[in-house]
């Protein structure tokens, strides 16, 4: 009788400790400030420990009641627990009665190692499931994956995937996730092709992945298939999908579809509205998204950090400083949200981007919380973008930059070279080559008839380089005609005009457009995706051609959109 009673608080115990270990719990450490969230999380932890112990209580507990309790520390603040578990079950210690690992152990073990982004001990798991016969569990291999992916080692991910007998759409989203994660979005792009090809059906979580994939590159002939997927499968009400379509449009360009995807969503959540006012900010429609944020107050719907975010975007990208520091004053006094470093350095590029320098500065020192390199990073790109080369200079000097960082050695040393430091320039350029610094070169994506096409600065390994570099030079004379004179002060380096304007006319997204042109209906619009900030040569570029080839050409850069109709540009040169 005592053993049937312990029993039942057994099963009762480890079905509540499962429970609790859920998403819910989970979502419950972002909060861990709030006292009364802190008691929730601490008695739910103790009763995954009183499970424990109970489990620790009987003479011969099968393998149902360890796994829950491995999967309930496994979603538990201290997923470590969960391996300390496995390995009482391996090891099979003397003080431990346990069953050894079945094949439903290994997912959550691999979760745990996933959380705690231990790649390490994960491949030592992985080794462990090989010689137990379980390497070819789709299960397992899906858990592989998802670890091999958090942990950024995409090569075990993929050979995991290429060789698993058996995928089911938890294969092909967890793989398409993990590229996108790690900055393979065309990759990931590829495989849900292939994924739709061989007739597997996604689920609203692949929806979403492959709507983060198309968005990162620009690829909006896919992303427009994925949206009819979602209209066939009925998937469109599903909060999730909705927002994840409305980024989709507005990083592709196509504001105005995010526009009707948001319209039509009858509930709106805070991630809806958050994801159209970010997506008119970075159109440059700035005066449309504050008015957006006003509508979401009057809907009863509270921002969150992320909408706040948004919202001085939108005043950063339009140069309203005044306007920015009243949204900024009001996020902690009307919305309760508590300012974090990518609020302050919002607030800091705004009044640094509009020329107020010292405004920047004095920011920036009263900060409550540390500045990081980043912030100062973005006063100092100011300063030279304003020619206040002094202010830059003493920065440089008085702030630790972090020299193994490639971002930090380019802007000195674009600001040595643009005062004629040379020597210091050449020092800096030495000092990056021995620490195996490498700068990121420009790279820019064009979408051409469903099919990414990647061009870096100075690039000759597309297919049709010699006819690209023809084309461009055709644009070149027709544009010089038309008054195009290159802005050589952008080529920081020591070197004749004539090798300044070769570099210039060989950046990633004119070769970009060059091909654009080349594979597209005359009319159509050209829609590009460049990895840094436009350089003030090309934005004069693609503003001509807009003109002369009478062609809307959208680029979407680091900091923004551009739309370039008929010689002008939807920034009105401030970005």
């Amino acid at each position: 009788m005592k053993l049937r009673t312990i029993s039942r608080a057994t099963s009762y115990t480890v079905a509540r400790a499962r429970l609790l270990s859920d998403k819910s719990l989970e979502e419950q450490v972002l909060f861990r400030d709030d006292p009364t969230v802190s008691r929730t999380m601490e008695d739910a932890l103790g009763d995954i420990n009183y499970a424990r112990l109970i489990l620790n209580s009987l003479q011969s507990p099968n393998s149902y009641y360890w796994n829950t309790v491995v999967r309930a520390y496994c979603g538990s603040p201290d997923p470590s627990q969960s391996l300390s578990m496995f390995l009482a079950m391996h090891l099979q210690q003397p003080s431990t009665i346990a069953p050894k690992p079945d094949k439903f152990t290994y997912p959550f073990v691999l979760k745990a190692c996933a959380k705690l982004k231990d790649a390490h001990l994960g491949k030592q798991v992985h080794c462990l499931v090989c010689k137990v016969g379980f390497g070819s569990d789709k299960y397992i291999c899906n858990s592989l994956i998802h670890l091999y992916a958090r942990c950024g080692d995409l090569d075990y991910a993929c050979n995991v995937f290429d060789k698993m007998p058996e995928r089911d759409v938890v294969s092909w989203t967890s793989m398409i996730d993990g590229l996108v994660d790690n900055g393979r979005a065309v990759e990931a792009v590829r495989v849900f092709n292939e994924m739709v090809h061989r007739g597997v059906e996604p689920n609203d979580a692949t929806i979403v992945s492959a709507l983060r994939a198309c968005a990162e590159t620009g690829a909006l002939e896919v992303g427009r298939r994925v949206h009819r997927i979602v209209e066939e499968q009925g998937l469109g009400l599903k909060a999730n999908v909705s927002s994840a379509l409305i980024d989709m449009y507005s990083k592709c360009g196509c504001i105005d579809s995010a526009g009707r995807v948001f319209e039509v969503i009858v509930e709106k959540d805070v991630y809806a509205w958050t994801a159209m006012i970010h997506g008119l900010a970075s159109h440059g429609m700035s005066r449309d998204a504050i008015n957006l944020f006003e509508q979401m107050g009057n809907s009863g719907v509270k921002p969150d950090e992320w909408t706040m975010t948004a919202v001085l975007v939108a005043c950063r990208n339009a140069g309203w400083a005044a306007e920015g520091y009243v949204h900024f004053d009001d996020m902690q006094k009307k919305y309760g949200v508590r300012p974090n470093l990518l609020h302050f350095g919002c607030m800091v590029d705004l009044y640094a981007r509009s020329g107020k320098l010292k405004e920047a500065e004095d920011f920036i020192r009263k900060m409550p919380i540390p500045p990081d390199e980043v912030l100062w990073r973005s006063l100092i790109w100011a300063c030279r973008i304003h020619g206040d080369t002094n202010r830059a200079e003493c920065l440089i000097k008085e702030v630790k930059i972090d020299f193994n960082d490639s971002s930090s050695c380019v802007l000195v040393s674009n600001i040595y070279a643009s005062v004629g430091k040379w020597l210091d320039k050449a020092i800096l350029r030495e000092t990056m080559r021995r620490q195996g610094v490498i700068k990121p070169r420009g790279s820019s994506k064009i979408e051409v008839d469903g099919s990414i096409h990647d061009f870096t600065a100075g690039d000759s390994s597309h297919v049709e380089t010699e006819s690209i570099f023809e084309k461009l030079d055709e644009i070149d004379e027709r544009l010089r005609g038309e008054g195009y004179k290159p802005e050589l002060s952008e080529v920081l380096l020591e070197m004749g005009d004539e090798e300044k304007a070769f570099q210039l006319l060989h950046h990633s997204e004119k070769l970009a457009v060059a091909f654009g042109l080349m594979k597209t209906k005359p009319g159509s619009q050209i829609r590009i995706v460049k990895n840094l900030r436009s350089c003030e040569d090309c934005h004069s570029f693609m503003k001509l051609i807009s003109k002369t080839y009478e062609r809307e050409i959208i680029v979407r850069d680091r900091i923004r959109f551009h739309h370039f109709r008929n010689g002008d540009c939807s920034c009105r040169d401030y970005w």
